[in-house]
């Protein structure tokens, strides 16, 4: 393991290996990437992908439109399809406050050209009969979203990583942050040191544990999700798009033949990811209300994965205070997958630059706790 670096990242899903290739591209010395177990076996390798701009704040609507480009030619730049598939994501609102919220997204998204619809119940009854609609009041769709797989999004960061230069090792648990005078110093797996003047916690649901390695707390708690697919089921011949029910924090797609239906998402914070049964009757009931045939479907399958959660669902970005050295890039609350080649940009930008250019992500600090400027948004109930 080398002995020295100018950066240490702190875990191995998308978002630390995509903050290790921004930095390899940006000249930035030895990196090192560390993980505790194998590439993206935590949260990424249990996401759904869902890749979406329709958010009803400017900060997330600026990270979905960055990360979109790199979707649309991530073939092209890391030599792997994303599979990134554009089905179109459907809101459904069922209460004349969610028809509201809906309205200022629409106003806001249109402010940046998304091509997005604000529907009323009779065009979405013609555009999608297999939904009930007897208390839909509205809802929006954009074409531009979607959903891509995490597998080969991780595999084309990383790889891209090695190539120019990253070490990457799994089965690398850290287990302490030494700091001298206020600033970052070393970081130590097992009997290995390696001496760093920049660490980046990218840990994803273990992100509170990392910070506390140098006396720091950061407000972000793991939370499992669970998610279920069906059997072979044929619904409709034409495209599904990723469809959400607003009210019942409800979503569902097309999965190969099957399709993909969302469990509960848990109120505790817990590391349990073991699938249950309250849970998959949970995810049936919403599923079989709003689309009635799927009465005749049958749960083949399902997974569960950690969210890590901040108080206002949005990232934590940037540096802190108390630390010379350390970068959070933690709190993504469910859309850390589809905003991560942006946030490697960014953070490679506050490494190298001092601060980022591509998008001001001041607003994203952890200080926002601490004065009471929390970023609030309706859409982010939907964790994808």
């Amino acid at each position: 393991m080398e002995k020295t670096a100018e950066v240490v990242i702190i875990g191995g899903g998308v978002i630390g290996v995509s903050i290790a290739y921004h930095l390899a591209m940006k000249k930035a010395g030895r990196i090192v990437l560390l993980e505790k177990g194998q590439l993206g076996e935590g949260s990424t390798s249990r996401c759904v992908g869902g890749i979406r701009t329709q958010f009803s704040t400017e900060i997330n609507i600026r990270f979905s439109l960055e990360s979109l480009k790199r979707f649309e030619r991530f073939e092209e730049e890391f030599g792997v399809n994303p599979e990134f598939k554009r089905i179109g994501y459907l809101f459904l609102a069922t209460t004349e406050s969610e028809t509201e919220v809906f309205k200022e997204n629409v106003s806001l998204q249109k402010k940046f050209n998304i091509p997005v619809e604000l529907l009323s119940p009779d065009e979405i009854r013609v555009r999608w009969p297999y939904l009930r609609m007897d208390d839909i009041q509205g809802g929006t769709f954009c074409p531009w979203d979607g959903y891509a797989g995490p597998s080969e999004v991780l595999s084309g960061f990383a790889n891209g990583a090695r190539r120019a230069g990253v070490k990457i090792y799994e089965g690398a648990e850290v287990i302490g942050i030494s700091l001298e005078k206020g600033k970052v110093k070393s970081v130590r797996v097992g009997e290995e040191v390696i001496s760093a003047s920049t660490v980046v916690n990218a840990g994803g649901p273990y992100a509170a544990s990392i910070a506390e390695m140098v006396g720091i707390k950061i407000p972000v708690k793991p939370l499992r999700r669970q998610i279920f697919v069906t059997a072979p089921f044929h619904l409709t011949n034409q495209t599904i798009p990723l469809t959400i029910d607003f009210y019942r924090g409800w979503y569902f797609r097309q999965e190969v033949d099957g399709l993909l239906i969302s469990g509960p998402l848990d109120p505790e914070p817990s590391f349990n990811l073991n699938i249950d049964y309250e849970a998959m009757a949970d995810a049936s009931e919403n599923a079989t209300y709003r689309v009635p045939i799927l009465e005749k479907a049958r749960i083949a399958r399902g997974w569960a994965g950690l969210y890590e959660i901040s108080p206002d669902c949005h990232a934590i970005l940037g540096k802190i205070p108390e630390v010379g050295g350390f970068i959070l890039a933690n709190g993504f609350s469910g859309h850390g997958f589809q905003h991560s080649p942006a946030v490697g940009q960014v953070i490679a930008e506050l490494v190298l630059d001092g601060k980022a250019n591509t998008i001001d992500i001041s607003s994203l600090s952890i200080e926002r706790f601490k004065k009471g400027d929390l970023i609030l948004e309706p859409m982010t109930a939907f964790k994808e």
